[in-house]
């Protein structure tokens, strides 16, 4: 079953981004995953205001592959940098319907 992460990210110093941007491709690609949007071209249309600068949507092939990039060796310096640069919310969602039974 596909998982999906819902990012939204605001960088506070823009020293980590194009490294991130550049090096953690391949990673993610390697444990399936693929970017279905990473843009600052949004809008909010209901609910209390999030100011977010960016928001990332990525599809997972499953859970253990969205967790086991995360915890990539590899991918651990960029994932320091982006929360040491950004304020950032990360949300894994399973592509299920839990209200139709």
């Amino acid at each position: 079953m596909a998982f999906y992460s819902v990012l939204a990210v605001t960088p506070t110093s823009g020293d980590w981004g194009e490294a991130y941007v550049k090096e953690t491709l391949p990673i993610l690609q390697e444990y399936g995953g693929r970017y279905l949007a990473r843009t600052s071209s949004h809008e909010q249309l209901e609910g209390t205001e999030s100011s977010a600068v960016l928001r990332i949507l990525i599809e997972w092939p499953s859970r253990d592959a969205a967790v086991d990039f995360m915890n990539d060796p590899g991918y651990q310096p960029h994932l320091e940098a982006r929360t040491q640069g950004s304020v950032s919310e990360h949300f894994l969602i399973e592509g299920k319907d839990d209200l139709i039974g």
